[in-house]
């Protein structure tokens, strides 16, 4: 019992596939022997069904293919190094008929873009290329062809600095400046130069920030209806200067009109328009009561025409209820002693006077909603 060999103990691991028996290799390949044999004899009759439902058509004779009087001239072959003769320079466009479609020359065609405006055509158009928020600019737009990407980067910022009169554009600081540049306010050197020349005003960017209520900028509404100007005098440059900028709202409308608040003030408080701020307020007071008048003479008229209205309206009732018994504004049309109550349709706006009327269903009285 103890040299009998004992069963050796299960592995939980993986295990390598046990090799082939030289049996099961022999059985395997007499297999694919088998069915290579069937799949050859499958396509050899799959082969001969073939030839004999569709007899081939008849080869062409050699000289046929190769003898170039048969071959025609619109052949395209590009193995052979012949080439179709090019046509003249003033021929027009033909279409080529050769069989089911029409072949065009494209090389002498041009792309009008279905006869429609593009940015190509005019590149400095606002309307074709709008530059409004969220639009791309490209930078390099209008770059002259003799120029590099760097010289005309270049080139732009010379011009933008140049506009600004900053950097090397900016006019020198002197203390002994015979024009005297100077503040209004602290007497520094250091102004706005850009200031000087739309206003007309020396004063540094401190005392533009720590004075408000005489340095901000008004906008021509602003001005316009708080100081009550008019627009010939908000157009005299020599009157009120102003300073101009493109609109931050869409590039497409027109350039923003800015007026310094301290010339706005000395203008409209002086002698010329208002005379003080107390003339002014009275003036602002007075316009708001003529208005607040107008809207009243407006709103009554309104309702002594809807009074003549009515009027009239109970006339024609009381002559279609004449040969009846006595009818009242209210009855109805026959005549009978029955009170009518009025059923309203949808209300209906008139485009012209903006008011909106209602009509009466069953006797066609019309009546205006008025807002109070």
């Amino acid at each position: 019992m103890a040299d009998r060999p004992s069963t050796p103990p299960r592995h939980t691991g993986s295990l390598p596939p046990n090799p082939l028996t030289p049996e099961q290799v022999r059985r395997r390949e007499e297999a694919r022997l088998k069915a290579k044999a069937l799949q050859a004899r499958a396509d050899a009759a799959a082969a001969t069904a073939t030839t004999t439902t569709a007899p081939t058509a008849p080869k062409r004779p050699h000289s046929q293919i190769a003898g170039s009087s048969n071959v025609p001239s619109s052949l395209r072959n590009a193995a052979s190094p012949a080439k179709p003769a090019a046509a003249p320079a003033d021929a027009a466009i033909r279409p080529a008929k050769m069989g089911r479609y029409v072949e065009y020359d494209f090389s002498k065609m041009s792309d009008t873009r279905g006869g429609f405006l593009s940015v190509a055509d005019d590149p400095t158009n606002r309307a074709l290329n709008p530059g409004g928020a969220g639009a791309v600019v490209d930078p390099l737009a209008g770059k002259p062809a003799h120029m590099s990407v760097k010289e005309w980067e270049r080139h732009t910022l010379l011009q933008k600095l140049r506009k600004a009169r900053t950097g090397p554009f900016e006019p020198g600081i002197s203390v002994v400046d015979p024009k005297g540049r100077e503040c209004r306010d602290c007497g520094s050197v250091e102004i706005d130069f850009q200031w000087e020349e739309a206003f007309g005003v020396n004063v540094c960017w401190r005392c533009k920030d720590k004075y408000p209520d005489k340095y901000s900028l008004l906008t021509k509404t602003e001005a316009r209806d708080d100081y009550l100007l008019t627009d010939p005098e908000l157009k005299d440059k020599d009157l009120l200067p102003r300073l101009e900028k493109p609109n931050p709202h869409k590039s497409t409308w027109n350039n923003m009109q800015l007026y310094l608040r301290f010339q706005v003030e000395e203008y409209a408080f002086s002698a010329k328009k208002w005379g003080s701020p107390e003339a002014l307020d009275a003036e602002f007071e007075r316009r708001e009561a003529d208005k607040k008048v107008r809207k009243e003479k407006k709103f009554k008229a309104k309702l002594d025409d809807l009074k003549k209205r009515t009027r009239v309206e109970a006339y024609r009732r009381q002559r279609l209820g004449e040969g009846n018994a006595a009818t009242n504004f209210g009855d109805t049309i026959l005549g009978r002693n029955e009170r009518h109550e009025h059923e309203w349709g949808g209300e209906v706006m008139n485009p012209e006077t903006g008011v909106s009327t209602k009509r009466c269903v069953e006797c066609g009285m019309e009546c205006e909603e008025i807002e109070l």
